[in-house]
């Protein structure tokens, strides 16, 4: 962007108020890019949204900056029956922002509606381990046969069809945080506006202008105590270029650094890396031709080098052509397809699909991050190079590509995957056949077996090997995805913000942060 168009919309941004001058004392100020699609937990199934309502609520447990599992609304729990029963012991003091006292009932009534299938949440398989949870959301029976229950006021009881070990960091999760029935049946869809909105977390939800800002204000009865922060302001920048400028003006205090900015930054203080428990890859329709054919799939997989991302990115990524990312149990780099032009052409040829007369691949991707285009143009060249086939890129806003993907994915389409929670099964049961966040079509009931027996193996040895196999039906035999590479977090941070800690789930709470 020419400097006089970038200054002209900087400065059209602070005539709009769309720099934070009008908000003084402690005020946090950083860019979420863009709308978040929605505040709903039950619903909420990308990263804009978790981030502001991780600042919103809480859970039964948390997961701190370094993965250990820590209390929360729970002060403590217990396992019986080999696992399969747990049992959850509330804090006493917590209420929420109206001034109403938890209740272990509110529990009940978040899990029965994000399995409900008339709610159609994408994490509803998240509680598939619970009794009766995935006949429930089949529609087989009612809500009151679920293994969950509230004995009293202060104790949530859950009765798993098998024990799980990773069970406590699962619930740690928003997806499995209580609601409030009562207000969402009064409100409607409206209960998460701002004059309806009840939480459980630091900061309570005051303000949001739609494809402009969203402010959040300190819970003065949150459990652990009022925050130091006076306020949290997320702008939805899409300009990269605008909202570094307000970054180095001052105007922003938070930003995420798109992949030109990174070798400037790299030797300031401003600068933040943080690896991630995060997958970046490549879905293949796999109803549509010519990728319902596997030939033709692992000849596109096999003709992606993915040496070339770190070189272009230039933001610590580490290519994987293996699911499971490093730092997490059974991530093995010997799995997956390595890149082999000339199998490649061999395995298209074999599958009788000729180049030169294949319709351009359509490849989609969201526009939110500048990271997708230039993989995007990388791809097109490596399978234009490596196969002769034709690429259209197809860029899209992240709201509309999020509905393209539920209604009728493109052939080719890029996603990731941030860990929810540290253990393989997040990873690899996204593409079981009952996960709704599975959006290449592709479904196998061996690869679902192996994936439910080693969330339940309390042999870490024996869930390695469960894994490994797994893994290769995913990533050699079958191939409906192709893993690129793992990222990292990077960041620019104002000098003046102290306490600001990202963890690997690229997750991070303001409660803890102060400003000098």
């Amino acid at each position: 962007m020419p400097r006089l168009i970038r200054l002209c919309l900087c400065s059209a941004l602070l005539a709009c108020g769309g720099a934070p001058d009008d908000d003084g004392g402690r005020v946090l100020r950083f860019n979420l890019r863009t709308e978040p699609p929605t505040l709903d937990w039950n619903l909420a199934a990308d990263s804009a949204s978790f981030t502001l309502i991780e600042q919103l609520m809480r859970g039964l447990t948390r997961l701190d900056h370094d993965l250990r599992l820590q209390p929360a609304l729970a002060r403590s729990w217990e396992a019986s029956e080999g696992g399969r029963l747990w049992r959850f012991h509330l804090r006493r003091d917590v209420v929420w922002s109206d001034g109403e006292p938890l209740h272990a009932r509110q529990f009940v009534d978040g899990w029965r509606r994000l399995l409900d299938p008339r709610t159609a949440s994408e994490y509803a398989y998240f509680l598939f381990a619970v009794r009766g949870a995935r006949a429930f959301n089949a529609g087989e029976f009612d809500a009151t046969r679920l293994g969950v229950s509230a004995p009293d006021a202060h104790t949530l009881e859950v009765e798993l069809e098998e024990a799980l070990v990773y069970f406590p960091a699962l619930v740690s999760f928003m997806a499995t945080y209580p609601i409030r029935r009562e207000l969402i049946e009064l409100h409607g869809d409206r209960w998460t506006d701002p004059e309806n909105w009840v939480g459980l977390g630091p900061f309570r939800l005051k303000e949001w202008r739609h494809e402009y800002r969203i402010a959040l204000d300190a819970n003065p009865l949150y459990f652990a105590g009022r925050p130091w922060l006076d306020r949290v302001v997320a702008y939805m920048i899409d300009d990269f270029a605008t909202e570094l400028v307000l970054f180095e003006q001052g105007r922003l205090d938070l930003v995420e650094l798109a992949p030109l900015e990174i070798p400037r930054y790299a030797g300031r203080p401003e600068y933040r890396r943080q690896p991630l428990l995060v997958g970046y890859y490549y879905g293949f329709n796999t109803r549509r031709a010519p990728f319902d054919d596997v030939r033709v799939r692992r000849a596109f997989a096999q003709a992606i080098d993915r040496e070339r991302f770190p070189q272009l990115l230039r933001g610590g990524e580490k290519p994987s052509a293996s699911w499971l990312p490093p730092g997490l149990l059974a991530s093995n780099p010997g799995i997956g397809l390595a890149f082999d032009p000339a199998r490649a052409r061999a395995l298209l040829a074999e599958a009788g699909v000729d180049p030169e007369r294949l319709e351009p691949v359509v490849v989609g991707y969201n526009t939110n991050d500048p990271r997708h285009k230039l993989v995007g143009e990388a791809v097109q060249a490596m399978w234009s190079e490596n196969l002769g086939v034709e690429v259209e890129l197809q860029p899209r806003e992240w709201k509309v590509y999020l509905k393209q993907l539920t209604v009728d994915p493109p052939a080719v389409f890029r996603l990731g995957w941030v860990a929810d929670f540290p253990d393989p099964h997040n990873f690899m049961e996204l593409f079981t056949s009952s996960s709704a966040n599975n959006h290449t079509g592709w479904a196998d009931a061996g690869y679902d077996a192996l994936v439910e027996r080693a969330a339940r193996e309390p042999d870490p040895d024996e869930r390695v090997r469960l894994y490994d196999e797994a893994q290769r039906i995913l990533c050699e035999r079958d191939v409906p995805i192709v893993p690129f590479f793992v990222s990292s977090l990077n960041l620019a941070v104002a000098p003046r913000v102290r306490g600001l800690k990202p963890n690997a789930l690229n997750a991070y709470s303001f409660e803890e942060v102060r400003l000098d």
